[in-house]
């Protein structure tokens, strides 16, 4: 386990860890820190923070917890790991399971520098309808998606942009609007 005093001890729980656990837990700078309980066990790894050594190993305690930091800050985003405890291959039990690499593995995500911007705030939100409509061009029925900003409903009298989402023709998933609409 090699760290340096430059590492921040601002960790906080990972967001998809399971209900009431600390552990695993990131930092502001995207290192990842893990602790397990395993007393009985001979050694355990973490499939994380690989950097051409094989992951991140953990160092057991005399408390029976086994601990780590990954050796360098993670990668922005979901990372899928797992944990090998004396040679066999487990999920950690701190977190939540997630479907992958054509297995159920464990999960970790590192917070965006800019997840603010992204963020769902409480502030004002428009509405985005599905309306259908006669085309005389294709002679069939079109539809089309239609975002309306924040008080549009209340006062229709005023002169207020909308916004129509067409995709051109392409077949259009019933999802396809909130992916395309501004938010």
């Amino acid at each position: 386990m090699a760290q340096t005093a430059s590492i921040a001890e601002d960790f906080k729980p990972s967001t998809f860890n399971q209900p009431g656990q600390e552990y695993p837990q990131v930092n502001s700078q995207g290192y990842a820190r893990f602790r397990i309980k395993a007393p009985q066990s001979d050694s355990i790894k973490v499939s994380l923070g690989l950097g051409g050594r094989g992951g991140t190993k953990l160092t057991k305690g005399a408390d029976g917890f086994w601990t780590g930091t990954t050796e360098g800050p993670m990668d922005e985003g979901f990372h899928y790991y797992h944990l090998t405890i004396d040679g066999g291959v487990f999920n950690d039990p701190g977190t939540l399971n997630f479907y992958g690499s054509t297995r159920w593995e464990s999960g970790i995500e590192i917070p965006a520098h800019d997840q603010d911007f992204y963020a769902l705030k409480d502030v004002p939100h428009g509405n985005v309808q599905q309306i259908l409509f006669p085309s005389k061009s294709t002679d069939t029925q079109r539809r089309a998606f239609v975002y309306t900003p924040p008080g549009y409903e209340k006062d229709k009298s005023k002169n207020i942009r909308c916004y129509i989402c067409s995709m051109a023709g392409a077949k259009m998933k019933p999802h396809g609007a909130t992916r395309a609409m501004p938010t």
